[in-house]
Formats: C-alpha cells, sequence, structure tokens
C-alpha cells in the first residue's frame, strides 16, 4: 500500500509541473502576412526578382554610381562608334553614350511606372472598397462602368487620352503619361478588391466590430481592407510592371515621353531607324526593359503564391 502510494505521489502533477519550463513561451498564432512570409523566404524567385528590383531602384536613385558619363554628352563624331571602356555599349547615331543613357533612362522609366500604379491603386481601392462593401445599386453602378472601361482596348483609349493631355509643346509628357496609365489601369484593382471585401465583410470578426458600434468608414479601413490587402498589393506588384512596358510603347509610338525626357522607350524608338546599321542602341535598352517587366512580374507572382492559401 506504501508503495502504491509513493507511484501515486511521484506521477501526480504537483504545482511546478504545470509551470512552464525555464525559457519557454506558449507558441503564438502566425497571422497570415508571417505565412507568406515564412514561404517567400524559402522561394528563389522571390529572392532574384527582388535583387533585380534592387539594383534597378538603385540605377534610377543614383545612376552616377554605374557610370560616370553623362547620357547627353554626344559628340557627333562617335556616331555609331564600337564599344570602349568608358561606353561598353557603344554609340548612337548622335554620338551619345548608349550605356549612360540606358543607365540614366531607368528613371523616368521608373517615375512614371511608380506613380501611375499609385494613382490606379488609389482609384482602385476606394471604388472595390466602396463596391464590396455597400453592394445593391453601387456595386451594379461601379461594376458596369468597370465593364465599359475594359472593352474599351487599352492601347487606342491611351494614345488618345496622352495625346490631349500631352498638347504642350513645351511638357516632357511625364505628367500626360503617368495620368493616362493611372486612369486606365485602376480597373482591375478594383475588381480584385471588390472580390476581397465581399469575402471578407462576412467574416465574425467584421460582425463583432457592427456589433461594438464601428461605424461603415472604421469597418471597412480598420478591419475589412488590413485582411484583404494581399491579394490587391500583388496586382498593383505585377500592374507596375505592366505599366513601365505601357510607357516605352506610346514613347515608342510617339505620344509618351519626349523633349528632354530619358527612358528606355524613347531610346527604342531613337534608335529604331539606325537598327540596320548599329543594333546596340537598340537592343539594349529593350533588354534593360525587358529584365525591369519580368522582375516585377516573377516578385507579384511570388507574392501572389505565398498569400493563396490553397497552393500550400
Amino acid at each position: 500500500m506504501s508503495d502504491l502510494n509513493a507511484v501515486t505521489t511521484a506521477e501526480a502533477p504537483g504545482p511546478a509541473a504545470n509551470r512552464p519550463r525555464h525559457g519557454s513561451s506558449p507558441a503564438k498564432p502566425r497571422s497570415l502576412a508571417g505565412d507568406a512570409w515564412l514561404d517567400l523566404r524559402s522561394s528563389k524567385i522571390f529572392w532574384i526578382s527582388a535583387a533585380l528590383v534592387a539594383v534597378i531602384l538603385l540605377m534610377a536613385v543614383w545612376p552616377s554610381l554605374f557610370t560616370s558619363a553623362g547620357p547627353r554628352d554626344c559628340v557627333l563624331a562617335n556616331k555609331h562608334a564600337a564599344a570602349t571602356s568608358g561606353a561598353p555599349f557603344g554609340y548612337d547615331f548622335q554620338g551619345c553614350n548608349v550605356y549612360a543613357k540606358t543607365i540614366y533612362g531607368a528613371r523616368d522609366s521608373l517615375i512614371v511606372g511608380v506613380f501611375a500604379t499609385l494613382i490606379a491603386g488609389v482609384v482602385g481601392l476606394l471604388a472595390g472598397l466602396a463596391a464590396g462593401y455597400y453592394g445593391g445599386w453601387l456595386d451594379a453602378v461601379l461594376s458596369r462602368f468597370v465593364d465599359v472601361m475594359l472593352g474599351v482596348p487599352f492601347l487606342l483609349a491611351a494614345i488618345v487620352l496622352a495625346k490631349r493631355l500631352s498638347s504642350d509643346p513645351q511638357s516632357n509628357g511625364i505628367v500626360a503619361v503617368t495620368l493616362t496609365l493611372g486612369l486606365l489601369g485602376w480597373t482591375t484593382s478594383a475588381r480584385v478588391m471588390r472580390s476581397a471585401v465581399i469575402s471578407a465583410k462576412g467574416q465574425d470578426y467584421v460582425a463583432a466590430a457592427r456589433m461594438l458600434g464601428a461605424g461603415a468608414a472604421r469597418q471597412m479601413f480598420r478591419h475589412i481592407l488590413p485582411n484583404s490587402a494581399g491579394p490587391f498589393l500583388v496586382v498593383l506588384t505585377i500592374l507596375l510592371g505592366v505599366n513601365i512596358a505601357s510607357e516605352a510603347t506610346l514613347s515608342f509610338l510617339g505620344v509618351g515621353l519626349k523633349g528632354d525626357a530619358i527612358s528606355w522607350g524613347l531610346a527604342i524608338a531613337e534608335a529604331g531607324p539606325s537598327v540596320r546599321t548599329a543594333a546596340g542602341p537598340l537592343v539594349w535598352p529593350s533588354v534593360f526593359l525587358a529584365v525591369t517587366v519580368l522582375a516585377f512580374i516573377m516578385l507579384g507572382d511570388a507574392v501572389r503564391d505565398a498569400f493563396d492559401p490553397k497552393l500550400r
């Protein structure tokens, strides 16, 4: 009997057994963003695209770090000259350093892409939030308006709007192209935000906030938006690359950047007539443009896969 009591006493958990071990703490549940970050850290595509984007941003912010030559230091005697130590990409038809123009061209191209994406993001965010949260006639009107905009050919609308906004001959076209791409590119982000809001507004935490007296604005921006922003940010990341390519397209067609602006699209347009004589002035800006667009699209795809729970 004494042995049984000893065994029972030894196996019975006392107060010390209920206490957590020294240095240990209960595991905290991870959020969706936390799970996504764990997936991104193990993604090679994410790190490769992030490294490319970082280099491109550094080129735009600090171009003198990559070249000491100026993009407008042109000597006509160097027309279509071969590559040298200071000009590894050779010279164009005006005797300008193709490498310097390519490096400095990243700034205007990224400025247009970033600000056009911000405009499209703000418009798409507000339209998607309002349509998804309120529903009813507002959702019907906004949805039909988005359908009408999607039915208009993007390139045709961009050419008409860009020419209208850049009628000033003294303008370099940056503001006009930025507004054009921003006002025409918000429809996809609005649709994605609307779908995410419709899915989130039926959750229990939104109902609890409503029962506690939270107004519509607080519900949308404090509770619904943080839990619906993942797909929306993915769309904007991909849209940034698309806007950079669209700027190059408009500049190549002669309705984009002009004057003293320096961009990859302008460089491609200027080198087009002389491509048979010297292909370098056209090839190198095209390569940098393609790599930049691909980097942003790869980054958006990696983030989308990380935020999609079906792919885990």
